[in-house]
């Protein structure tokens, strides 16, 4: 729903202008990394000043003496179950990887709704998070209307209303959380601007937007607020989906409030990498203006490793286990999608003429609270679970949606295309036919599909009021399962997984256990340098960064290297580099 906001300047003619090119990298992009983002975290902790990147020393008795809560991290969600998933994952990699306190601030609905869906994750790392349940106004939980021609979630507005009231409370928490932390940062969703406004009144805290939606999505929404063209090549331009119909006016309305708020922000941290998005990375930073915010492109958050969950003994995976390898087409359109009884049976009629293997989790949309109500049981048509045993499962319960796609016997998801399934697909290298319903999901499909060419449309966004057809639906189960077509959208689908894949590992020299020979040069260099050599003992300064102006001779050079490479030194550095390499990785 982070696409709400960037519309929002859109239609009413306002500039986005959040980047500023003096935080450019070596490869010239202004979007750093996970290990970038969390080393800032930490030093947050031994800086007097936030706004103060200038030179300063990280002394060892300082390090020796920071406590556990010298930097206190609050995430504040906004209530889609996306949204919700999203910062529970980055939650979790911070406090379980990096030792940071995290306090997760929602309702008391939406802190269990995150919770109990979290079954891809640790259940050792979600007991390690600090949720806060924050009073939330009663709001009312109706039915989604699953013969509305728009597939827009507007059962979940009145949710979404309620939680635009919880500003006092979280004022009360941050200025609780500060007096008894050194630094608090506070990560929140753009649609909850809002609420954390107050952050601006404390003396030591400051907040960064998450952005739940591709950067590919931002990319385009603020070109056009801009009045700048969409840099794509023309035919690409032409079938660009448009943003007609994707949003209700309500939403937008919501969207439009939290405009006011968002120059509080000290910057922007999104669910992406350079390897799925470089190319929109490079393009978002040529439309940079001169506000000085820093820029993360952090993801994949979600786990790369499955194997601590508690979940071996899921349906699903039980039946996958049977299955030869990528043969299994899962399909699944997230909480937010509710269709009718004529789509299920077209749908189910689809699959079951493609004569390919397929896991359906068949499930209604999600209401504003999963805990109240009977949700509809959805019909499918009769003998059809009879009649495609062994080839087809249908689940009607939560499944656990990274780990399917994990598995070896997975060769394809039919997805909805909220940026959370997209990235979670990508990173387990399983190509999708895309199939998407509302908000920033058109986009998303069409990155998939025309720009990363990972995958093959199921239905224009231009005919999103039409039924789909079985027959469309078996033709595109078969191209995507079993043709040479296919074949080649998998391969590349698999290709940019690995990648992705061998990207979370990298993080800096630190994960692969190399000492380090600092030569910081500009922006926050100098501080990770000091990081690097005085707080992590595993690297030696080149040249200190209060001599900057001094040209480093070539003795000064060869006495770094020979320290580094080798003296008992160098081998002790390398030793702790190793060592906390090894902890990385676990």
């Amino acid at each position: 729903m982070d696409i709400l906001y960037y519309y929002y300047l859109t239609r009413y003619k306002q500039i986005y202008t959040p980047f500023k090119n003096n935080f450019f990298l070596e490869d010239h992009q202004n979007f750093q990394v996970l290990s970038d983002f969390i080393d800032f975290l930490k030093q947050l902790g031994v800086r007097e000043d936030p706004t103060d990147v200038g030179n300063f020393d990280i002394s060892t008795n300082m390090c020796s003496n920071i406590q556990k809560d010298e930097v206190a991290i609050v995430m504040v969600p906004f209530p889609a179950q996306g949204h919700l998933n999203q910062l529970l994952q980055l939650s979790c990699l911070i406090s379980s990887s990096y030792d940071l306190p995290v306090y997760y601030v929602g309702s008391a609905i939406h802190n269990r709704q995150a919770r109990v869906r979290a079954n891809a994750l640790n259940p050792s790392d979600i007991a390690k998070i600090h949720f806060h349940d924050i009073p939330t106004p009663e709001f009312a939980s109706p039915q989604p209307d699953f013969n509305a021609l728009s597939k827009f979630p507007s059962q979940l507005q009145p949710s979404w209303d309620a939680s635009m009231l919880l500003r006092e409370s979280i004022a009360s928490f941050l200025c609780d959380i500060s007096s008894k932390a050194r630094r608090v940062v506070v990560v929140h969703d753009s649609l909850m601007s809002c609420n954390v406004q107050d952050v601006s009144s404390l003396h030591n805290a400051e907040s960064y937007i998450f952005n739940c939606i591709s950067v590919f999505t931002l990319y385009c929404l603020i070109s056009l607020s801009m009045g700048m063209p969409v840099q794509l090549e023309e035919e690409l331009l032409k079938r660009l989906p448009s943003i007609e119909g994707a949003l209700t006016d309500k939403i937008k309305n919501l969207g439009a409030s939290q405009s006011p708020y968002m120059d509080i922000r000290s910057g922007d941290i999104h669910n992406t990498s350079k390897v799925i998005e470089g190319e929109f990375l490079d393009l978002l930073a040529q439309v940079a203006s001169k506000q000085e915010r820093k820029q993360w492109a952090i993801g994949p958050i979600l786990p790369i490793k499955l194997d601590c969950v508690s979940n071996k003994n899921d349906i699903c995976l039980e039946w996958l286990n049977k299955q030869p390898p990528r043969s299994v087409l899962y399909v699944s359109f997230g909480t937010t999608t509710s269709f009718s009884d004529r789509e299920i049976k077209e749908l189910a009629m689809g699959l079951e003429q493609s004569k390919q293997r397929f896991l359906w989790v068949l499930r209604d949309a999600d209401r504003g609270d999963i805990f109240t109500g009977e949700a509809r049981r959805l019909e499918l048509p009769e003998g059809f679970e009879e009649r495609v045993k062994g080839v087809g499962l249908v689940v009607r319960e939560w499944a656990p949606q990274p780990e399917i796609l994990a598995h070896s016997s997975t060769g394809g998801f039919m997805s909805h295309c909220g940026w959370n399934s997209c990235i979670e697909s990508i990173t387990m290298g399983v190509p999708i036919a895309a199939w998407p319903m509302h908000s920033d999901q058109p986009k998303n499909g069409f990155l998939v599909t025309e720009m990363l060419k990972i995958g093959l449309i199921v239905r224009e966004w231009e005919k999103r009021e039409e039924l789909v057809s079985a027959s469309t639906i078996e033709n595109v189960v078969r191209k995507l399962m079993a043709s040479e077509e296919g074949d080649a959208i998998r391969k590349r689908a698999e290709e940019l997984g690995e990648a992705v894949r061998r990207s979370t590992e990298k993080g800096g020299n630190m994960s692969f256990g190399a000492p380090i020979a600092a030569w910081p040069i500009h922006s926050d260099q100098p501080r990770n340098s000091q990081l690097v050599t005085k707080y992590l003992k595993i690297g030696l300064i080149v040249r200190p960064w209060t001599r900057y102006d001094e040209l480093v001779t070539s003795e000064i050079v060869e006495n770094g290297v020979k320290t580094l490479m080798t003296s008992k030194e160098g081998d002790e550095m390398r030793e702790k580099a190793t060592s906390l390499s090894n902890a990385i990785k676990k």
